[in-house]
């Protein structure tokens, strides 16, 4: 047993070595990178930047009805999102399909719109309220700020920069002309030091969804042992009481030291990190969709069929001088319109008395029992203030917001805007437990730090400082081991 025992403690030892070697710069680059994106986020279009892009709505040019646009589009149901907007100087309905298709139809022609070309993307980019001096940069099907697959129904996009003192760029999708992102020369040059290198979002790897994803699995489950090994190795190396001959509680000098005593400090600060970003992956699909389906959403709107029943005259008549855009929907089967002004307001539309009126909480209530038929609904509670579960980080919530608890066997929740009517998420058991197994240990989203917000990021840089003694040391040590200076 002794012999044994003495086999798995120099495996033990030789296991967390070369794992460290292999393991320690990727942790350097981990925290560094992650104090990056605690100021800067990954490029995305904002929904307050993508209606500061849109021109006022042409109401005196539209004379095709939703019914007919969604005819034109070949559409078989109602789809996922009706938008009514301008396309430059043309008004047009932009219609997303369940299967996330695009397509985009003219409300002045009732013609289909299959194309952009580079001189009306320019046009397009010109209504920005940043624009100053908008020149087209080129053609570009996939970059670094492109990656992703929710861009694929748009590609390819004409670059467009807008000449203003931040170097703002559009991306203008060259099949529908509506702007999909938008970067920053601030927001290009910080994520080749934050989200990049923290993701592992190199492009041609990224652009492969399932083989970026094993990778990040793969390579943060190496890390996981790397840093369980070395917890383990510190505790066994530590003499509390009975003290080496140097007085000290370890029995390394320097660097080792320094990776030693860090270790037991910071080694669990170090280990939550890595094991909560493992978990963000979602490994072996543990936790549930956050995202109602398609079926809970045609429940909830209680209409499928390819139309719209109100006139555009009722809706134009409720709107605001400077309506941007108009969202059609259905309701527990009953038409309405969302309309978004210059200002950031919103009006919906319409009652039976054609007057613009959120829906009441009880008809959203009413509406939201179809989400999961023949389930009681055990809570519907309208908040007012942001809790652990409803917050802003990052993502900017809605307030106010109706949550709607069911009595299923995942206690499902629903977060619905009580203003539109439209379902904002999904929460079952299990996506409540992923908000405490990843959000909370891996950004530290408690709620009583970010009322406290330089606290927060205190705390953040404090538990980052401990990952990266101990990790930098390690870089230190593996270099000396493997360049063989000791």
């Amino acid at each position: 047993m002794r012999t044994l025992l003495k086999r798995g403690k120099r495996w033990l030892y030789l296991a967390h070595r070369w794992l460290g070697i292999l393991t320690c710069l990727l942790f350097v680059t981990w925290f560094v990178s992650g104090l990056v994106m605690m100021y800067v986020g990954f490029p995305s279009l904002t929904e307050t930047e993508r209606r500061g892009s849109l021109p006022r709505l042409a109401w005196d040019q539209v004379v095709v009805t939703p019914r007919e646009a969604l005819e034109a589009a070949g559409q078989t149901r109602f789809p996922r999102d009706l938008q009514l907007s301008m396309l430059d100087r043309e008004p047009v309905y932009r219609i997303v399909g369940w299967d996330g298709g695009q397509a985009t139809v003219s409300a002045a022609e009732r013609r289909p719109i299959t194309g952009v070309d580079a001189e009306q993307a320019l046009s397009v980019a010109r209504h920005d309220r940043r624009a100053q001096q908008p020149r087209l940069l080129g053609k570009v099907d996939r970059d670094q700020w492109s990656v992703t697959a929710r861009y694929d129904p748009l590609r390819p996009f004409h670059l467009i920069t807008l000449g203003d003192p931040d170097d703002t760029r559009l991306y203008v999708s060259a099949r529908t002309g509506q702007i999909a992102l938008d970067t920053t020369g601030g927001e290009r040059f910080w994520n080749w030091f934050g989200a990049i290198p923290h993701w592992i979002y190199l492009t041609p790897l990224r652009a492969q969804v399932e083989m970026w994803r094993d990778v990040i699995l793969w390579v943060s489950g190496v890390a996981i042992i790397g840093a369980v090994t070395g917890l383990w190795v510190g505790l066994l190396r530590v003499r509390l009481r009975r003290r080496y001959a140097s007085g000290s509680v370890s029995p390394y000098r320097g660097w080792a030291a320094l990776h030693h005593i860090g270790g037991l400090l910071g080694g669990l600060t170090l280990l939550t990190f890595v094991a909560s970003g493992w978990l963000s992956m979602n490994p072996n699909r543990w936790f549930g969709p956050r995202a109602p389906s398609q079926a809970m959403h045609e429940r909830y709107a209680g209409v499928t069929a390819p139309r719209w029943d109100l006139e555009l005259a009722a809706v134009h008549a409720t709107a605001c001088s400077d309506v941007v855009e108009v969202r059609f929907a259905w309701l527990g089967g009953e038409p309405q319109a969302v309309l978004s002004c210059q200002d950031g307001s919103t009006l919906v539309c319409c009652s039976s008395a054609a007057q613009p009126a959120p829906p009441a909480v009880s008809r959203l209530a009413t509406a939201a029992q179809q989400l999961l038929p023949g389930v009681p609904i055990r809570e519907a509670a309208l908040l007012t203030e942001e809790d652990a579960y409803w917050y802003s980080h990052y993502l900017q919530r809605r307030l106010p917001v109706l949550r709607v608890k069911f009595a299923d066997p995942d206690a499902t929740w629903f977060h619905i805007d009580p203003t539109t009517g439209e379902v904002l998420n999904r929460a079952d058991r299990s996506s409540r437990t992923y908000r405490w197994l990843f959000n909370a240990p891996h950004s530290f989203d408690f709620w009583f730090l970010l009322q406290r917000r330089p606290v927060w990021d205190a705390v953040l840089w404090l538990l980052s400082a401990a990952g990266l003694i101990i990790s930098v040391s390690g870089v230190v040590i593996g270099w000396r081991r493997l360049s063989g200076v000791r």
